[in-house]
């Protein structure tokens, strides 16, 4: 699928939606040594409680976004001025020396009694040494985050979707469990930000734009990309297959990939994988163990109950569950979806 066209009406609209940025962030992004103590502190935001960016901040957001204990997460990216983003399809974007990608994981609670609460920003700064992560924790007061290089467990509640109060203790990462999803070929990486899971409409102060389109008219892109699209897993409009695989690619696919931390299991979960085996198609674990279930196979098609993969994603043991980290719930929705796509394969 692709966005861009030459064409009269493209060219009116980025003209018109042009967005306007002025740095504002006084932090030397590059030497990540000089990292702060509190978020406040770079200027990415003009507002810390609302989570309203500055001038050269912009929002952003994902087709599929990876499960995350139901935490709402609104993302941020900060560019330095004047710079260009590389392309390669199917790939992160190569973002140039200084960029920040900002992800503040909340319960908005926008329905129900209960206040929004900001729990903790994860910073993936581009320094001069590579990508380096920091994640800061909010305050009590939801005014500003402090850094916490050894994580943090925050004891809170949220309203799930039925309207049901769930308890939870919300684990921050320390700093060395960020490489265990950000890591191929043992370097530092972002996950979400490709062309094909941003390739969607988002709404903005001018309005609202397709997000590479958005990014051409700030200068970062070229306007001639051409990706394809991974839709969203929630799109009951979509086949299930699509919806499966786009599941996986986000929740799974950047440790299960070539070079990535699963990479010796040989089960790579990636949206661009077709071999069946390595898609855990009648696929024998590496190791075996309590993890497997006492089952043979990744995936038996027709056999949801006979898969390790729907074993180890119902489960919440640390020893057993996948992903290993990241989340202290089941996720029921993307449980429901891949049984519904092991049965019918």
């Amino acid at each position: 699928m692709k966005i861009f066209k030459r064409s009269f009406l493209s060219f009116f609209f980025i003209i018109c939606f042009s967005p306007q940025t002025e740095s504002a962030i006084e932090i030397d992004l590059k030497d990540f040594s000089k990292a702060p103590k509190f978020l406040s502190e770079f200027g990415f935001f003009t507002d810390m409680r609302n989570q309203t960016p500055a001038d050269s901040v912009h929002p952003y957001s994902l087709a599929s976004p990876l499960f995350s204990d139901h935490t709402d997460k609104l993302r941020f990216v900060y560019v330095p001025d004047g710079e260009k983003l590389g392309y390669v399809k199917n790939k992160v974007f190569i973002f140039p020396v200084g960029s920040t990608l900002i992800k503040t994981f909340a319960y908005l609670n926008k329905s129900g009694s209960l206040e929004q609460q900001l729990l903790e920003t994860r910073l993936l700064i581009n320094t001069n040494e590579g990508w380096k992560a920091i994640s800061y924790v909010w305050n009590d007061e939801q005014t500003d985050a402090k850094r916490a290089i050894a994580g943090a467990t925050i004891p809170t509640s949220f309203l799930n979707s039925q309207g049901e109060l769930i308890d939870i203790r919300y684990r921050a990462p320390n700093q060395n469990q960020c490489k265990e999803c950000h890591q191929v070929n043992k370097v530092m990486t972002p996950i979400g930000p490709k062309a094909r899971n941003m390739n969607k409409v988002l709404s903005y102060q001018s309005g609202e734009m397709n997000q590479l389109l958005y990014w051409a008219a700030l200068g970062w892109i070229d306007q001639k990309l051409g990706p394809t699209t991974v839709l969203s897993y929630e799109d009951i409009n979509a086949s299930l297959n699509e919806r499966a695989r786009a599941y996986l690619d986000i929740n799974c696919g950047h440790c299960h990939i070539p070079g990535g931390s699963a990479d010796t299991t040989g089960l790579y979960l990636n949206f661009t994988e077709i071999n069946q085996e390595k898609l855990g198609i009648y696929k024998k674990p590496v190791a075996a163990g309590r993890a497997s279930g006492n089952l043979k196979y990744s995936i038996v098609p027709g056999h949801s109950d006979k898969s390790i993969m729907l074993f180890r994603m119902k489960s919440l043991d640390p020893g057993i569950m996948m992903p290993e980290s990241g989340r202290a719930l089941a996720d029921d929705a993307g449980i429901k979806l891949i049984s519904e796509w092991i049965d019918k394969l």
